[in-house]
């Protein structure tokens, strides 16, 4: 199994398998909407609001609170109405904002035929493990939406361990899963201070940062060992990585 020392690839799931950021993004719209025909108020009120729930958002965290995902992001847009029209009475409206965001964004989130082939192909030669970060509610629910047991042989949701992504007892773990040394693993993902960085603290065999809109590294980033911009070019970089690990930005 494998070639050039390499037995196992690891990959990140959001804006790496999946388009999340986009969408993310088509959610919004779709709450705007709402918000406009609820609100009949300006639309600056109506962004300002949407950009606060997304604020909150890159901000929260599930290990000390015993809130559950959703009564949290219900709490999200219903602190985000408040702080923009002062209203103190937008329950049910919070509810709505929330679940529609939700539902929109769901249905959006899945591989495309060129990202199933491509797995299904990998794994004829690799052992391939889905390592992702985030609130583990949430991420069950794209995993069982995506049906990744069906193109990988472990699913490791690091938001249920002592540490996540980039801490690099987490990638040990998964490496410990597949029965691989660190040494033989590669790592895919779309960010450099969870997944590159982490697979390079690890002593993984090499990184791979999936640069799809063309950003511009900067000084003290994290150093990917290859940089692609689509993860489907992923399997023409294992076939090209040697021995040495060398890097190829």
């Amino acid at each position: 199994m494998g070639f050039d020392g390499i037995k196992a690839v690891i990959f990140d799931l959001d804006n790496t398998l999946i388009d999340t950021t986009g969408a993310g993004n088509k959610a919004i719209l779709q709450v705007k909407s709402l918000l406009r025909a609820k609100f009949h108020c300006p639309d600056d009120h109506i962004n300002a609001i949407c950009e606060k729930f997304q604020e909150k958002l890159l901000t929260e965290s599930f290990r000390s609170t015993a809130l559950n995902t959703d009564d949290a992001r219900i709490l999200h847009w219903d602190t985000a109405i408040r702080e923009v029209t002062g209203d103190e009475t937008n329950g049910p409206l919070s509810t709505e904002c929330y679940f529609l965001w939700k539902s929109t964004r769901m249905q959006y989130f899945s591989f495309s035929d060129d990202v199933q082939n491509m797995l299904t192909e990998l794994r004829k030669s690799f052992k391939l493990l889905l390592l992702t970060n985030g609130a583990p509610q949430v991420q069950r629910e794209k995993v069982e939406i995506c049906c990744c047991q069906t193109y990988f042989d472990a699913v490791v949701l690091a938001g249920e361990h002592t540490e996540e992504k980039p801490a690099p007892s987490i990638f040990h773990h998964c490496c410990n899963i597949l029965g691989v040394e660190p040494q033989v693993c590669v790592m895919v993902g779309d960010s450099l201070d969870t997944d590159i960085l982490g697979g390079l603290n690890a002593g993984l065999k090499a990184t791979i940062w999936i640069n799809n809109s063309g950003r511009a590294l900067t000084e003290g980033s994290p150093l990917p060992h290859y940089t692609v911009s689509s993860v489907l070019e992923v399997p023409q970089v294992l076939k090209n990585i040697k021995k040495e690990g060398i890097c190829k930005n």
